[in-house]
């Protein structure tokens, strides 16, 4: 049992907010998911600028790592360390060269995010708590996907919290559990896409990715998931400019959707959406099973 949460802004006068009004959705959420959360953010997008948001168990071994990247990639690279995460900014064109230098000069990080315009950050704690640490209230962006995670399938670790992100500007969050994940995992392995935790979720978002890599849309690759994936699940997914709703064809995870002129808000229960602004004359509706819903800026 775990809560998923998202928001995707029509408006951009509500792009401030977006934090703010995601850490209350995700907070509402607490007793679905106490042990771990985490917020993908898709942000402002700067020209020829790329970010990637890194975890570090011990927060001390950033010191001078934007430093030391840069002298890798022979870039500048700038950095913002948010407790156990950083964020770091760099040429779009340098992404595949940093994420290799960060396995010799910082072997124990993980890339938690990488693209134009996400950030993700999760850790263990209850969702509260989470947000609190990384001052998810003052985010800004356009649209933003959270989950507080209640383990069933893997340990309660960092790396076991969703979202999860296997593509630039991708993340996926998941309520559920897939029953072909191993299989599907090995398949996708010999296709040269690689899942490194054992969480059937990140296999999702990693076959999803894979979809895209051969050119289809998110919307054509939530469509080829009702096919290839098995087991009960509801996915939340984000790009760089989309949101999208996947429920699968039983469809025995709770689900809501509430759409006004001024956004598209997704919860696993109606309570997360109620503190919402213009929510008492939304369009309020549960996602039919097998239908793919989609969302573009």
């Amino acid at each position: 049992m775990c809560g998923i949460v998202g928001l995707f802004l029509k408006d951009k006068a509500l792009e401030p907010r977006l934090g703010e009004m995601l850490t209350d959705m995700l907070i509402t959420m607490s007793d679905r998911g106490p042990d771990s959360a985490g917020i993908a953010v898709y942000g402002t997008d700067q020209d020829g600028f790329a970010k990637l948001t890194v975890q570090a168990a011990d927060p001390a071994t950033f010191a001078g790592l934007d430093h030391d990247l840069g002298c890798e990639i022979e870039e500048h690279v700038s950095m913002r360390v948010i407790d156990t995460h950083a964020v770091l900014e760099l040429p779009e064109g340098k992404v595949a060269e940093a994420r290799a230098a960060l396995k010799s000069i910082r072997p124990d990080m993980r890339v938690m995010s990488a693209g134009e315009v996400i950030e993700i950050y999760k850790e263990v704690g209850l969702p509260g708590d989470v947000a609190k640490r990384f001052d998810i209230p003052q985010l800004t962006g356009t649209h933003g996907i959270g989950h507080t995670r209640m383990a069933t399938e893997s340990a309660v670790t960092t790396l076991g919290a969703h979202p999860f992100s296997t593509g630039a500007d991708q993340c996926l969050v998941h309520n559920g559990s897939l029953s072909n994940h191993n299989s599907l995992r090995r398949k996708l392995a010999r296709q040269g896409v690689n899942v490194e935790t054992e969480n059937d979720t990140e296999v999702a978002a990693a076959y999803l990715t894979w979809k895209m890599q051969q050119g289809e849309s998110l919307g054509e690759a939530l469509e080829s998931g009702i096919e290839d994936l098995d087991g009960f699940y509801t996915f939340v997914v984000g790009t760089k400019d989309g949101f999208g709703v996947l429920r699968d064809p039983i469809a025995c995870k709770p689900a809501v959707m509430a759409e006004t002129d001024q956004y598209v808000a997704f919860g696993s229960e109606y309570r997360a959406l109620v503190n919402l602004p213009g929510i008492e004359d939304a369009r309020v509706w549960e996602p039919e099973p097998a239908t793919v819903y989609f969302w573009t800026h």
